[in-house]
Formats: structure tokens, C-alpha cells, sequence
């Protein structure tokens, strides 16, 4: 969790072990909560449930997408008591009253990384320069499709455009959704080099890190939660916000590969 972020996440922590001693246990007190999430946070956020769960009482319903498509799923109004999205999905959320305001909580960020087949020669990604090169001498690439709103492609589309070389790379670029398909492609050596959040390549068997982006081209999603405005489970939505926000969740997401 950012330093910046202490002051402001302690009541919510405070309020919400609250709510948890409270419902621990008890099944008067047991909510079931739908949450929609960026795909990203899937590893981390499907070891953290049954946690929260036996801490809590509450149930958790979990759904996910990409970092915009689940925003853009509650703000056409399916229903939800919490979703979590990219920081900035969650301030256009706030600015359209489909989440509370004032409850913006940064409880994770990830860098993205390159990946490879299993065992396959690593390319040189130490500094923007040998990105380049490496990029350029790749027989192919793979990043997800920009078009599903997910963060990763976003940024990889326009890093290659900074660069000047995404008219080169158009021809070997293959944009995929980023389920097994995008990992598929490099596994099976269809695709030489692939970029996504290393959260989502961490949890993948059949791939593996090549590293992450230099620093100098690095880029950060932070994520942040947001309760959905009229839901009937805000308290027990809470809790989960403080759980997420806490040094027990932070030790998973840290495994997971967030920071």
C-alpha cells in the first residue's frame, strides 16, 4: 500500500475489522456480496476470498473482466455491491454516482512484464534501448487487444507508437483477449515474445517472466475499489475494502506480484 494512502485508509480500516469482528461467526449477520474485478487481481483476489470468508462470515460472488469493461458493467447498472478497477475507473465511477464517493482506497499496484515460452531464451529488456531492439528483433509479439479496455494493451499499443515503431511492428503484432488464448499463442511458440500486467503471467504455468518493463518505460495500474451507490450490503462491502486495505491481504497481493 502507498505511503500516501495511510492516513486516508485508516478509518476505513478501523471501521471495517469492526464490521468483521462483528459478523465473524455469526449467520444473522452474514451478507452475500457480488464483487466485479479487473482480471489482473484474479490470482490474489481468488486466494484472498475464502480468507475474508471464514474471518467474515459473508459470502463473496465474484466476476471478471478487464479493467474497463467491469466499469463499464456497473456504470450500465448490472447489479453489484463492489467492484474493483483501475484508479481511474473508479474516479469516473465516483463522477457519475455509480460508486460512493469519498471511499477511494489504493490498496494495489503492477507493472507490466514480458513473457515467453517456458525454457525459451529470455529477450534483453533492461533499459528502453534494449526493449527496443528486442522488440524489433522479435519474429512476433502478443499484448491484449487495446479494444477490451484492458490496461496492459492499452499502454503496450502506445509505448510502441512513442517509440516509433509501431508501423514495423504491425505486421508480427497479434492482438488477443487476454485469457489462454494470449498465453497460448507463446506457449505453443506461435508467438515469440508476449506483454501483460505480471500479476496475470505470474499465474500462468505454461509461460514465464522474462522480466518487467524498464523503469524508464515502466508503467503502474494502481487499483482501487469502489461501492456501488445503492447497494444494500455497503457495510459488509466495507469490510471487505479494510481486509483488502490490511498487512494479511498485502502479504498476498506482494506473492502475487503486485506492489
Amino acid at each position: 500500500m502507498n505511503r500516501c494512502n495511510i492516513l486516508s485508509v485508516s478509518a476505513t480500516i478501523a471501521l471495517g475489522l469492526a464490521l468483521l469482528g462483528s459478523t465473524a461467526g455469526t449467520i444473522a449477520g452474514a451478507a452475500e456480496i457480488r464483487l466485479l474485478s479487473a482480471v489482473a487481481l484474479h490470482p490474489a483476489i481468488d486466494a484472498l476470498i475464502p480468507d475474508f470468508e471464514k474471518i467474515s462470515g459473508h459470502k463473496i460472488t465474484v466476476a471478471y473482466g478487464t479493467a474497463g469493461a467491469v466499469a463499464d458493467r456497473v456504470q450500465k447498472g448490472e447489479a453489484a455491491d463492489i467492484v474493483i478497477s483501475s484508479a481511474p475507473m473508479i474516479d469516473r465511477l465516483q463522477a457519475q454516482g455509480k460508486v460512493i464517493a469519498g471511499e477511494r482506497v489504493i490498496f494495489a499496484k503492477v507493472g507490466v512484464g514480458a513473457f515467453v515460452r517456458k525454457g525459451a531464451a529470455k529477450p534483453d529488456i533492461s533499459s528502453a534501448d534494449a526493449f527496443k531492439r528486442a522488440v524489433l528483433a522479435a519474429a512476433s509479439i502478443t499484448y491484449p487487444d487495446p479494444a477490451g479496455g484492458g490496461a496492459s494493451g492499452i499502454y503496450v499499443d502506445g509505448l510502441l507508437e512513442r517509440l516509433g515503431i509501431a508501423a514495423e511492428m504491425k505486421p508480427k503484432t497479434k492482438l488477443l483477449p487476454p485469457t489462454e488464448k494470449l498465453y497460448g499463442s507463446v506457449a505453443s511458440g506461435d508467438v515469440e515474445i508476449g506483454f501483460n500486467q505480471i500479476s496475470e503471467i505470474l499465474a500462468q504455468p505454461t509461460v514465464e517472466l522474462a522480466g518487467p518493463l524498464p523503469s524508464a518505460i515502466q508503467n503502474y495500474t494502481q487499483f482501487a475499489p469502489g461501492i456501488v451507490t445503492g447497494s444494500t450490503r455497503a457495510d459488509a462491502a466495507r469490510a471487505l475494502v479494510a481486509f483488502l486495505s490490511s498487512p494479511r491481504a498485502e502479504s498476498v497481493l506482494k506473492a502475487k506480484g503486485f506492489e
